[in-house]
């Protein structure tokens, strides 16, 4: 009998060892075994069965020697039945995708060529200077105006960081990349046939385009490769995000059948082989605290719902490098609704722009994979799914969404106007708000999905990315940039640690406060619109230009209202940096006086951020403030 130490049962599926290859099967079923096939013909090779004596548990292990591994590929079998190998790295041939696959087509292989990864290091971007830009594979380079030469690829990916870098982009999230079927394998039932063509005939089965279904967790996903070695493909997509100081966090979808005992494996398999930065973890009943506790991902990016960081780091202890982060809606819903000019949400913006948790970082997005783009949210009321083949009864009716005045695409200049606007408002509430700001592909410029909030079964123009709209909307693009630098030149902005609202280096000024038609008095009532937030960069300072103050005002109303901007300090005046509201920037406005009072009219609709800036000829003032 097999010594129960020479089995060897973990890892699971096929690896090759010292010129030998170890299967691991998991299987209740007494009868099952190895198919040997050649990798270049697919003529099978040999049947080898699992003996009694090789099964430890549930798994059946065996070792087989006098193969070369990359010559040939493999499935299991039980009782008869074909099982392709969950746990395969990878899985040979060309697929094209959006055809069918059959368990016979499943065929796995081996990783068997070495990737010179030359010296490559994460870059572990902590989360207040991280800018989160989540896309899917093959619909952000697929579209022909994407003018790559691979698209809808991960080498399509890598064509465009040069753009992502240009927009700011310090990290990306990608929908489901690891091998899953985006056609569903059809079941056979006795005298009904199986298929696409029985699929198409009966429409009970669609395209999966997101992939949020049970997948092969350990291989990328070879229709999204431009070559025959999906591996290697995405392996230089994360090295070269590697060498231009940016990361990459994949979206995993775990279903409740996928046992959750095998998730540490299949983040360190991850992390290990491709060198990700970090996991967006998605399902129920997930064990988030408990991988967020794995030594091996202690500084490995992990999102989800919620983290007990007590658990993940002990009470009162102070990571050096906090890795969790909660990734939820709240914000979404919250800041849509002010957006649009819903009273009473005055206190859960405020709340929103200034929260990070504990411990830990906070994702906050206004759009995202589901649900309207952003150019989508300003232009409609009401979902437009009928291209679903569902009669539009798919997607979230809760959208939060307003269509300025008509619903749809339209040639009215007004409504087009303040579309513009209201777009432009959303991305200053984006990047003026203090934990990580996330964009979905296409928003920072308008990029449109013609009202479907679901489009999770296409794989055409309606979910692919239109290029061409960053000409069309040059602008709003611009705008963006702008918005990104601005973020990036005040470090107020993105601190380490949720503010105060307390003057802890008494400067004069705390590190956040509130204002309304008064300064220093905050009107916060229901049925207020519009607020003052002023910013002391003295709080995050690195040199003088970031110990400016910032006043970031907002109206959200449909009428203008005035607010008072707190005196800066002496030999100093406020300067319009930008508004979303048609007024030109660099504008400087009172200072001189001591005992001004500055009160500014804001127009609809609108945003405006004053910097304090020298006055021309003075140097910039050291006194406390006088309040």
């Amino acid at each position: 009998m097999t010594d129960i130490m020479q089995r060897k049962p973990y890892p699971l599926g096929g690896h090759a060892e010292d010129g030998k290859v170890r299967f691991s099967f998991v299987s209740k079923a007494s009868s099952c075994g190895i198919l040997l096939f050649d990798r270049t013909t697919g003529k099978a090779i040999k049947k080898i069965p699992f003996l009694p004596e090789e099964r430890v548990g549930n798994i059946h292990c065996k070792t087989v020697e006098n193969i070369d591994p990359a010559k040939m590929t493999y499935q299991f079998y039980e009782e008869g039945r074909i099982v392709p190998d969950e746990r395969a790295r990878a899985f040979p041939g060309s697929f094209r995708y959006g055809r069918a696959r059959s368990p016979e087509m499943m065929k796995a292989g081996f990783l068997t060529e070495a990737f010179d990864w030359e010296g490559d290091r994460a870059p572990r971007i902590p989360y207040e200077k991280a800018l989160v830009y989540c896309l899917h594979v093959r619909g952000f380079t697929r579209h022909a105006s994407s003018n790559v030469r691979n698209r809808g690829t991960f080498a399509g990916i890598q064509e465009k960081l040069p753009y992502l870098k240009e927009i700011g982009v310090t990290t990306l999230e990608l929908q489901p990349a690891y091998e899953f079927l985006e056609v569903p394998m059809a079941e056979k039932h006795s005298g009904q046939p199986s298929g696409p063509a029985a699929e198409a005939e009966t429409g009970e089965k669609k395209l999966n385009y997101w992939g949020y279904t049970k997948g092969y967790y350990y291989a990328p996903k070879a229709a999204y490769a431009a070559s025959d070695d999906p591996s290697r493909e995405l392996k230089s997509l994360v090295k070269a995000l590697h060498e231009n100081g940016m990361e990459l966090v994949m979206q995993f979808y775990f279903p409740n059948e996928v046992k959750r005992c095998e998730l540490p494996e299949i983040l360190r398999f991850w992390v290990l082989e491709y060198h990700v930065d970090g996991f967006h973890l998605m399902g129920e009943n997930m064990p988030a605290d408990l991988l967020a506790a794995d030594d091996a991902l202690a500084d490995t990016k992990l999102w989800y719902y919620h983290f007990q960081t007590d658990a993940v780091y002990g009470p009162g202890e102070q990571p050096c490098y906090p890795h969790v982060a909660e990734y939820n809606d709240a914000w979404c819903y919250d800041m849509r609704r002010y957006l649009k000019g819903d009273d009473g949400m005055l206190n859960s913006v405020l709340y929103h722009m200034r929260h990070i948790p504990e411990k830990a970082g906070s994702i906050h997005y206004l759009t995202n994979y589901s649900g309207f783009t952003l150019a989508d949210l300003v232009s409609y009321d009401y979902k437009h799914n009928e291209a679903n083949g569902e009669e539009n009864r798919d997607g979230n009716d809760y959208n939060c969404s307003w269509n300025c005045g008509e619903e749809g695409p339209t040639r009215r200049l007004k409504v087009r106007k303040l579309r513009e606007k209201q777009m432009r408002n959303a991305m200053c509430l984006l990047l003026l708000s203090q934990s990580t700001p996330l964009i979905f592909m296409g928003d920072e410029f308008g990029n449109s999905q013609k009202g479907n909030n679901n489009p999770y079964c296409q794989d055409n123009a309606v979910a692919w990315l239109d290029w061409s709209c960053a000409e069309k909307n040059v602008e709003l693009l611009d705008f963006w940039k702008r918005l990104v630098e601005f973020r990036r030149e005040h470090a107020i902005l993105r601190p380490g640690r949720e503010l105060r609202m307390m003057d802890d280096l008494a400067c004069g000024y705390p590190d956040l406060s509130y204002h309304g038609q008064n300064a220093w008095r905050p009107q916060t009532e229901s049925y207020f619109r519009h607020i003052g937030i002023l910013l002391c960069g003295k709080y995050a300072a690195a040199d003088e230009k970031e110990e400016r103050l910032l006043y970031v005002a907002m109206n959200m109303h449909w009428e203008s209202h005035e607010l008072a901007l707190p005196r800066p300090p002496r030999g100093t005046c406020w300067e319009l940096a930008f508004s979303t509201e048609a007024e030109e920037s660099g504008k400087k406005i009172g200072a001189v006086r001591e005992d001004e009072v500055f009160v500014r009219r804001i127009a609809p609709r609108s945003i405006a951020v004053y910097v304090s800036a020298p006055v021309p000829g003075q140097r910039y003032g050291k006194r406390k403030q006088n309040r």
